[in-house]
């Protein structure tokens, strides 16, 4: 129905409720309190007396939305915000971002699912995106037809609540991307100082927000974890159904007739000395032949993880576990991930065991898998097994995997993959929670001969399965894109170094290029050089290959208790060489193979995983930022080690040598001259003095304020007297800049005050905070709320990449 002829038709005067809910009904877009009064030519004082006629309708539950947007009660609206929630079968589904839609609007009902139909036109969608999209309800339920890709909302919806002086309640924001707090209209029975999950109470970044659950103390014990899993949305919480179903699979009988009985072979599993869930376990012995025979069991969760069902469905929703310093989200229940599942001494276990012939030269010349049952003989700690190696006394079994080790080691070498040996920071606990130590994990041949091993595997289900021409989910890792390499070549030259591009690339070239450098501060440098070079490797059902492995063909098959894409590989395996086990009862999924709905939608599968791995890794460095802020929220004010890993307009980042933690000194402290910066050598130069500050530049740095809720630090270049700042970068002539004063503070600093802040003297924000220190105030706080100058700082003149 054309609405402009319709409502030419109309008489004046107040429409009844049911010529209204008609109204909404048909209108075509987003019908609101003036397209009501205009279609019905209502003016003066009928809006108003339609506006009460509406707020009445919508507290009778005849209608829901705003005032600027209504539909029917029970319906969605015509266009509304939606959020994808889950991929099956290939098919998007969705529901709305607000509860307006929801057909009973109570806290049991669950929202509504959309069925969204992609246009090309948007691109692809994955799990997590918003969209505005326009809904149409159809025999066969709800569809969403997107209209754009919206951005994604702020993830800071956690924090710290905050009492100001005038008894307001503010947000304290735990997302070191928010600089500013947010005005809480509805406390919840929150506390000042506690951690809170709120949610906005409008759409307007200004909006205030009302706090839905209160976490507790912010500083307690897997308090950092939780603001990582509340800020990146990872599910951490099984649904019954699903650890139901995960205790009925515990229960499955081991078939002997349909496995191979590996139980008499000395397999050991080597993990870190507080692994949980131990996913392999190796085993060799030599062939006689000067190559070796051997075996990499891997644990059997296929045959416990079925497709189709709950247990399924909430593994590929997860995607992966998660791995903080404090707790484990594992992807599947605990009596499977730490219990059935795992691969434990002396207890006889599922495997899927991969069968290798190691050449004397150390090719992997023969492969078979089958499925099988293994008790192992040891697990066994890397430190342990690096120990026993060393002390010349281990035992034959390890002996054997050092050996065999040895020769796959000697082909990777051949191979030459990309060598970057960077550091690995490690939290570790007391048993109250405590941080008791904060250091770089250690490296030992134990760890490789393992690694190697896993790799041997990955590659042989790969090739296992195209030899069969079954379905693959690829590890890929694309080589780096032109511009990223003209990127480095343009850095490099800075460092006095060439990279010549006329030639293919290799992860040689990149090594070349490292053994080229002798010392270990530049050797560093080069490495995260290189490292922001190389793309990001992800899962697909088209082979690219794997460039930093030096790799044509390779699948994660070695961690299914971890991830969901080396259960799919598990899967695929079991098709292509006929390794289903008996049929269980009780109601299981019959199959552990590949289903042949998840065969048609591999790519969306593989896309969704990817993502999740993504954000499981931003958790995880987010909680590691937190609690090497919260380790160094005593030591604010002393002076550190630190090397220059970034420099941008608005000042540089430095992390304390042997430690990490990446802090910025702010350009505004370093003083009254004007600093240009160099985009394409990443300096920041005094136009004055000469002085500079490039990425690699070691100085002495004041820690000026660590903010353990947000994971933030900053520095300071120290002070010679307490009154002028003292830079302490390089001379155009390389030499350190003599000691002296700067005069006094830049006139571009980045502090003031700001639109959101209150006048002076009037209520607002407090400025102490739970979370972080800062020198003198002998307490945590959580950074300034006010909102600083727009722009960059007065001190500072940008110079465009050279071209």
């Amino acid at each position: 129905m054309n609405k402009k002829n319709d409502t030419n038709r109309r008489t004046a005067g107040m429409p009844s409720q049911t010529e209204i809910i008609e109204f909404i009904q048909s209108y075509d877009g987003a019908a609101g309190k003036r397209e009501i009064a205009k279609a019905f030519g209502l003016k003066g004082q009928e809006k108003i007396a339609l506006k009460k006629r509406l707020k009445q309708m919508a507290e009778d539950g005849l209608i829901d939305g705003k005032r600027t947007a209504y539909h029917r009660a029970g319906d969605l609206p015509k266009v509304t915000v939606l959020k994808i929630v889950s991929i099956e079968d290939g098919e998007l589904y969705a529901e709305p971002e607000s509860k307006d839609g929801d057909a009973d609007n109570d806290a049991d009902s669950k929202p509504q699912r959309l069925l969204v139909k992609e246009s090309k036109k948007h691109g692809a969608l994955k799990r997590g995106d918003r969209i505005l999209a326009r809904t149409e309800q159809t025999e066969r339920g709800w569809r969403a037809h997107p209209i754009k890709k919206l951005p994604a909302r702020s993830e800071g919806l956690m924090g710290v609540v905050e009492i100001d002086r005038a008894g307001k309640a503010w947000l304290a924001p735990v997302d070191k991307k928010i600089r500013n707090s947010s005005p809480i209209s509805d406390l919840g029975g929150a506390e000042d100082g506690e951690l809170v999950i709120v949610e906005r109470t409008g759409n307007s970044p200004r909006a205030g927000v009302k706090v839905v659950e209160v976490i507790g103390d912010p500083l307690a014990p897997k308090s950092f974890s939780m603001i990582a899993i509340a800020k990146h949305g990872i599910p951490h919480v099984f649904p019954d159904e699903v650890v139901e179903e995960a205790k009925q699979a515990a229960k499955l009988p081991l078939s002997e007739e349909k496995r191979e009985d590996l139980r008499g072979v000395p397999i050991m599993a080597i993990d870190p000395a507080d692994a949980r869930d131990h996913d392999d376990a190796i085993w060799a012995e030599p062939d006689g032949e000067g190559g070796y025979r051997a075996i990499v069991a891997i644990a059997d969760v296929a045959f416990y993880v079925r497709p189709g069902g709950a247990l399924d469905k909430e593994a590929r929703k997860r995607g992966n576990s998660v791995y903080f310093p404090d707790q484990v989200v594992p992807m599947l229940p605990e009596v499977l991930s730490a219990d059935v599942c795992s691969l434990k001494q002396d207890v006889d276990r599922a495997a899927m065991a991969c069968h290798l012939r190691i050449s004397p030269q150390g090719q992997i010349t023969e492969w078979r898998f089958t499925r099988a049952i293994v008790r192992l003989a040891r697990n066994i700690a890397y430190e342990d097994a690096q120990a026993a190696i060393d002390s010349g006394d281990a035992p034959e079994a390890l002996t054997h995997l050092w050996g065999a080790w040895t020769l796959l080691h000697e082909a990777r070498t051949a191979r030459d993959p990309l060598e970057l040996d960077l550091p690995e920071r490690q939290v570790r606990l007391n048993d109250k929670g405590q941080i008791e130590e904060i250091a770089v994990r250690e490296r030992l041949d134990a760890h490789r001969v393992v690694e190697d091993f896993m790799i041997a595997a990955n590659v042989a289900a790969a090739k296992a399965l195209e030899a069969k021409t079954a379905p693959v989910v690829y590890r890929i890792h694309e080589p780096p894109s032109r511009d990223k390499l003209v990127a480095l070549r343009e850095f490099m030259a800075t460092q006095g170094r060439k990279i010549a591009l006329g030639q293919v690339i290799t992860p040689s070239l990149f090594n070349r290029l490292l053994k080229d450098v002798t010392d270990e501060a530049e050797k560093v440098l080069v490495m995260e050089a290189v490292l922001r070079s190389q793309t990001q490797a992800y899962y697909g059902p088209a082979n690219a290959g794997h460039f930093g492995l030096s790799l044509g063909s390779y699948a994660h098959f070695t961690s299914p208790i971890r991830r969901y894409a080396d259960l799919l590989v598990h899967r695929a395996l079991v098709d292509a060489y006929k390794l289903e086990q008996p049929k269980p009862g009780d109601g299981l999924p019959p199959g552990s193979g590949l289903a042949d709905r998840d065969r048609d939608s591999l790519q969306a599968i593989s896309d969704a995983i990817s993502q999740t791995e993504r954000r499981a890794m931003e958790a995880e460095r987010d909680t590691i930022d937190r609690y090497v802020a919260a380790w160094l929220s005593g030591r604010v004010g002393e002076t550190f080690d630190t090397r220059i890993t970034g420099v941008q307009g608005f000042g540089f980042f430095a992390t304390i040598e042997k430690l990490g933690g990446d802090g910025l000194v702010p350009v505004s402290t370093l003083g009254r001259e004007y600093f240009r910066y160099d985009e394409a050598s990443q300096t920041l130069k005094g136009e004055g003095s000469g002085t500079s500050y490039s990425v690699g530049d070691k100085l002495k740095l004041t820690l000026a304020e660590a903010n353990a809720l947000t994971g933030a630090l900053k520095f300071a270049v120290p002070q010679s007297d307490g009154q002028g700042i003292e830079p302490r970068g390089r001379r155009d002539d390389g030499r350190k800049k003599p000691g002296g004063r700067n005069g006094g503070r830049s006139g571009g600093r980045s502090g003031g005050q700001g639109k959101g802040s209150p006048p002076k003297g009037k209520s607002g924000p407090p400025k102490g905070k739970p979370g972080s220190g800062k020198p003198g105030d002998g307490k945590p706080a959580t950074g300034q709320h006010s909102q600083g100058q727009r722009g960059r700082p007065a001190n500072i003149r940008h110079q465009g990449r050279k071209k």
